[in-house]
């Protein structure tokens, strides 16, 4: 099969489609005709090996996994022993533990569901990890009610702009942290409010919110803090760090500071079951969100863009359509 292959550390020339054997479902898991993958922060961090204490986990002088992407939908090619929830030919997507950049790929059943009908089957490969990270943030690490005030620094990210979606659709009142090119987009998918960051810093302004989702990391937790109600909850996942630990150093200090302050401060690290996926399907399927595709672009052109996604500031999802 063909697939985008990471023969070193680097930026995009380090990727290169390659012939390579075809993988093999085992036992608990399921073979998927890959249609569409979608490119996410984690793969840009493996891509690079920044932040370096990655490469403890993932090779320390090049990446043992050598075929990047993680989010994939497409339909199903061969079962493993033990999985009953899928057949052949189901559509389906998904978070595979690496390789969705190819013709074909493993992802474990647990971490795999049905592929909502309502949209193109490419598109369903946005959902995963930045669908899921939006769901866990604003309904389990913070449980989003209605008339609740939000707010989401980062909102026009691929994680960005289902939290927004999904905190509306919560019942929510929404204020959108963005760039002003963004702006219209960020009220199109239903925020009440759009703040430029470049022009106001929201953490110097009087309005207090239950909830702040920070996807940024370009404020101090204290600074945060201060905009949040009595008992509201800052939301951290990912953001800026430094290159040795990345968001992991916020996402600790985040964890500590918590400890000793009124206000929750929660960490989490976003995980595709199931059962998020299969919620993530019938909120599409409803109409409630929709993943926004800044571009679909063919596997031949994978590795740029893989750079266009570092180098540029993040815009909703890139879509890399593998099989049509």
């Amino acid at each position: 099969m063909k697939a985008l292959l990471q023969h070193a550390y680097g930026t995009a020339e380090v990727l290169q489609i390659t012939e390579i054997a075809a993988p093999a479902a085992g036992a608990g898991e399921v073979l998927v005709r890959v249609r569409g993958a979608s490119l996410n922060a984690a793969d840009w961090f493996i891509m690079t090996g920044r932040p370096y204490i990655a490469r403890l986990a993932f090779g320390v002088s090049r990446p043992r996994v050598r075929v990047r992407g993680r989010d994939v939908a497409g339909t199903v090619e061969a079962i493993g022993a033990g999985v009953t929830r899928f057949a052949i030919g189901d559509a389906v997507f998904g978070e595979c533990s690496s390789g969705s950049l190819a013709e074909l790929a493993v992802v474990a059943d647990a971490n795999l569901a049905h592929a909502p009908a309502r949209i193109p089957l490419e598109h369903a490969a946005a959902l995963p990890i930045a669908g899921v990270t939006a769901l866990q943030a604003l309904t389990e690490a913070a449980t989003v009610a209605p008339g609740q005030r939000v707010l989401v620094n980062g909102a026009s990210g691929g994680v960005g702009t289902f939290a927004v979606q999904l905190a509306v659709a919560l019942g929510a009142r929404v204020t959108a942290v963005c760039s002003a090119r963004n702006a219209a987009q960020a009220l199109e998918l239903g925020a009440h409010r759009v703040i430029d960051y470049a022009v106001t810093d929201v953490t110097t302004e009087s309005e207090r919110y239950d909830v702040v989702l920070d996807l940024v990391g370009n404020h101090t937790l204290r600074s945060l803090r201060r905009i949040l109600v009595a008992r509201g909850a800052l939301v951290l996942s990912s953001g800026a760090g430094s290159s040795l630990l990345g968001p992991i150093g916020r996402l600790l200090r985040g964890s500590l500071y918590n400890l000793g302050v009124r206000e929750r401060i929660v960490t989490f690290v976003g995980a595709s079951t199931a059962a998020r996926l299969e919620r993530l399907a019938a909120l599409v399927d409803d109409g409630a969100i929709a993943p926004r595709i800044e571009a679909s672009v063919p596997l031949a052109e994978g590795a740029a863009a893989m750079q266009r996604f570092g180098r540029e500031h993040a815009r909703s999802k890139i879509v890399i359509v593998v099989d049509k």
